[in-house]
């Protein structure tokens, strides 16, 4: 009978433990769903971007970009949809152009100008198109009777301009 007693006893001691290992286990599903699901959103917003037909990338508001960016984030090429991932509008949305610098044997943030990558008025193409969030992301975890501070996920997408 002692037996018995004991056996519930380490069972209530250790059930708490149990739930925080499943609780911890779902939030990292979470944030990787997550993380994932904001990757490819920007990913396909790179592909769409790099591949548009006459795209300014040197002007920050440029209709061809805004329609884009709305598209991908919102599923309307209209400003003011409904975000698909909750938070990520599309003005939190960062594009940079990229030109490889043979000289250091690096990549560069391609300027908006003549000889740089102004394709309107002349410029060369770049060769990359890098796209980010502004600010990141702030992820809540929810695991009960922890307060965590929120972790901002950060992803960068780089892509060959054009979509080659």
């Amino acid at each position: 009978m002692r037996r018995l007693g004991s056996t519930t006893l380490e069972t209530i001691l250790f059930l708490p433990l149990l739930l925080m290992l499943l609780m911890g286990t779902i939030e990292l599903g979470r944030l990787t769903y997550t993380y994932y699901s904001i990757y490819k959103a920007l990913y396909t917003l790179a592909r769409q971007a790099g591949t548009a037909q006459g795209a300014n990338f040197c002007d920050e508001d440029d209709a061809v970009l805004q329609s884009v960016k709305n598209f991908v984030l919102t599923g309307t090429e209209e400003a003011g949809g409904e975000p698909l991932i909750r938070e990520l509008t599309p003005d939190r949305v960062e594009i940079r152009i990229e030109r490889y610098n043979s000289d250091r044997g690096d990549l560069d943030e391609c300027g908006c100008s003549v000889p740089g990558c102004d394709t309107a008025n002349g410029g060369l193409a770049p060769h990359y198109i890098v796209v980010t969030l502004t600010d990141g992301y702030p992820f809540q975890l929810r695991i009960p009777y922890l307060s965590l501070s929120p972790i901002l996920l950060r992803p960068q997408v780089r892509v060959p301009f054009g979509g080659l």
